[in-house]
């Protein structure tokens, strides 16, 4: 019964999260809001969660919660200012983030659109993926966005590029392991 009651207000609860992810994009816009998060995500422990989000978004999908998913994304978003900011960064991480940097405040061409658009492309897809619950499809993706991150890092940053190597890797393992049995166990739980 509770169940329900909360599904009456999923799409609301969504909505919410989806202005929350929306106030966040626009404060990024703030130069010193912009600069005390991107302060923080220079500790490599964000760099470590941020492929985890991946596990609650696929269940959310799966489970096809427009609330949980809006939520998701805005936590994903928001985490890369969640930790500290390190008192000293190694020197590969800030020539990285240094290479980000750039990327993000360079002017925007049709190029630099198409290949922004791979990141909420590959979203919708491996949410769509699990909405229809077609784990195939939606470990595919998965990797496909490890295997899009870890490329783009190392053709953009080069030597420094591979300082997301680990925490793509460990992130990619993980996830794939624990929405693999996720999904088993619900598949599993549905037929009983």
């Amino acid at each position: 019964m509770k169940n329900i009651e909360i599904r009456k207000y999923d799409k609301i609860i969504a909505i919410i999260f989806a202005l929350f992810t929306l106030t966040f994009i626009l404060a990024m816009i703030n130069k010193d809001f912009f600069s005390w998060a991107w302060a923080r995500h220079h500790n490599i422990l964000s760099w470590y969660i941020r492929p985890l989000f991946l596990i609650p978004f696929c269940y959310f999908a799966y489970r096809r919660s427009w609330a949980g998913i809006s939520a998701t994304i805005f936590l994903l978003l928001s985490s890369m200012f969640w930790f500290p900011e390190p008192g000293m960064a190694s020197e590969q991480v800030n020539q990285f983030l240094q290479v980000e940097i750039d990327y993000l405040t360079a002017p925007w061409g049709i190029g630099k659109i198409l290949m922004t658009l791979v990141v909420p492309i590959s979203l919708i897809a491996l949410g769509a993926a699990f909405w229809k619950r077609n784990l195939f499809f939606g470990i595919s993706v998965i990797v496909f966005i490890a295997l899009a991150k870890i490329l783009w890092s190392v053709v953009f940053g080069g030597e420094s590029g591979m300082s997301i190597l680990t925490p793509a890797i460990i992130g990619l393992i993980i996830c794939v392991i624990l929405i693999y049995l996720g999904f088993k166990r619900s598949e599993k739980n549905k037929k009983a």
